[in-house]
């Protein structure tokens, strides 16, 4: 499946100004050549954009399906539990007030099937401090991108805990077929990928299932997991500080080893990766908090194909 990504990166820092439409091709080109079909190739689509200063903290992402070129994206943490319609330029489209849920430690951002169609999966699933009892994820159906700061919509709650012990988490997704992961950062573990055993169960706390670990010791910390998404082909893409993976699942695991497709994302030069979401036409879109820069949040455009 050929994928195409998109990557924001902020006015002012050194990639901003390095990667103009023309230095982007030639610095990841350079990083991503072409190759044959059937092995991992990446090039830019267009330059960056950034994301205005009320979202500087944005953590999750999701591609619209019903609004082709409109994604959702959050906080992560205080101020009012609020989603926002970006577009592919960063610009802010509506923002929606999350009516029954808090804003705590919201981490990512699904999209995914529900009852009334398409749902908004937020994970409230961030614990720096690994002692949360419990965390939990809000479901919304998904609004219309045009709705001003005074619309509301209405979450369900699902509280979940991990049969294990507390922990850190920043990615949330949702396959096509309405299967629910959660995988950890990976902060004082190996990181652990959680299955919500269906079906959903609103304000009934849940114990998650773990399905697997992807190693047997805790990442570097430039490879902390910091975002996923379902692909439109059925893989999962994972994404960490530094590189960005699609693992097909396998008898409902991840299958891993050394053939996972793998896109390198240092020579985004992103201030703080955090974000993927993978929209139906293929494109994959990339934030990053504004980090230690102190710039804005951030919008760079690559195509990926691999077999």
């Amino acid at each position: 499946m050929e994928i195409r990504i998109a990557t924001v990166l902020p006015p002012g820092c050194p990639a901003r100004r390095a990667l103009t439409s023309v230095a982007a091709a030639a610095v990841l080109v350079a990083a991503f050549p072409r190759r044959a079909v059937g092995q991992n190739g990446c090039v830019p689509l267009g330059p960056a954009v950034a994301l205005p200063g009320e979202l500087s903290e944005s953590s999750g992402l999701a591609a619209s399906r019903q609004h082709p070129g409109v994604f959702w994206t959050h906080n992560d943490s205080g101020g009012e539990p609020r989603l926002y319609a970006v577009d592919a330029q960063g610009a802010i489209l509506g923002r929606v007030r999350v009516a029954g849920a808090s804003l705590l430690d919201w981490e990512d951002l699904a999209l995914g099937p529900c009852p009334a169609g398409d749902c908004l999966y937020i994970g409230d699933i961030g614990d720096n401090d690994e002692s949360r009892e419990a965390a939990v994820i809000y479901r919304v159906p998904e609004p219309a991108p045009t709705d001003t700061g005074t619309g509301t919509v209405r979450a369900e709650r699902l509280p979940v805990r991990y049969p294990d012990r507390p922990q850190d988490a920043e990615a949330l997704a949702v396959t096509p077929g309405g299967d629910i992961y959660i995988l950890t950062k990976g902060r004082s573990g190996p990181v652990g990928v959680y299955r919500y055993p269906l079906p959903v169960r609103p304000d009934e706390p849940v114990e998650l299932e773990l399905v697997q670990q992807l190693g047997t010791q805790p990442p570097l910390p430039f490879e902390m997991v910091t975002g996923a998404d379902a692909t439109p082909d059925g893989r999962l893409a994972v994404r960490t500080y530094a590189a960005l993976r699609f693992y097909r699942f396998e008898n409902g695991r991840l299958a891993t080893g050394d053939d996972v497709p793998t896109v390198n994302l240092r020579p985004l030069e992103e201030p703080q990766g955090e974000a993927v979401a993978v929209a139906p036409d293929g494109i994959v879109t990339l934030t990053s908090e504004r980090g230690m820069t102190l710039g804005p949040a951030s919008l760079v455009q690559l195509r990926c194909s691999w077999r």
